[in-house]
């Protein structure tokens, strides 16, 4: 059955986990995670757009693949496969796709604002 997975889930299957729209060519999965600690997978279509923001979490990105034009805290970079991104808590990013690819978010505390209700 394809879900959310629940928090302390040991193991998270990536063919369970449900496929969300987080927005226009950008799909989210939750992926394990705790009170403490999250693990998000963002899928981007090229020319998607992670919209500037910022939130009371640090966040780790880890370039899976593909290409992308990051901004964090007014600086911008281009980032490719294996590369590492750390936003501390309240710290304004965001990014454009510039080839499809996928990042690896980690969130800590976890992202209330993730599960679904």
């Amino acid at each position: 059955m394809i879900k959310q997975p629940e928090k302390h889930q040991r193991w998270v299957e990536h063919a369970q986990t449900l496929p969300e729209n987080a927005a226009d060519g950008v799909t989210r999965r939750v992926l394990a995670y705790n009170g403490g600690l999250m693990c998000v997978e963002n899928t981007f279509e090229k020319g998607a757009v992670g919209a500037m923001h910022s939130h009371p979490h640090t966040q780790i990105t880890y370039v899976v693949s593909g290409e992308f034009a990051f901004t964090i805290a007014g600086e911008t970079r281009t980032v490719r496969a294996g590369d590492t991104l750390l936003k501390e808590d309240g710290v304004e990013h965001g990014c454009v796709c510039l080839e499809a690819g996928v990042l690896l978010d980690i969130f800590t505390p976890m992202r209330e604002d993730f599960i679904l209700k």
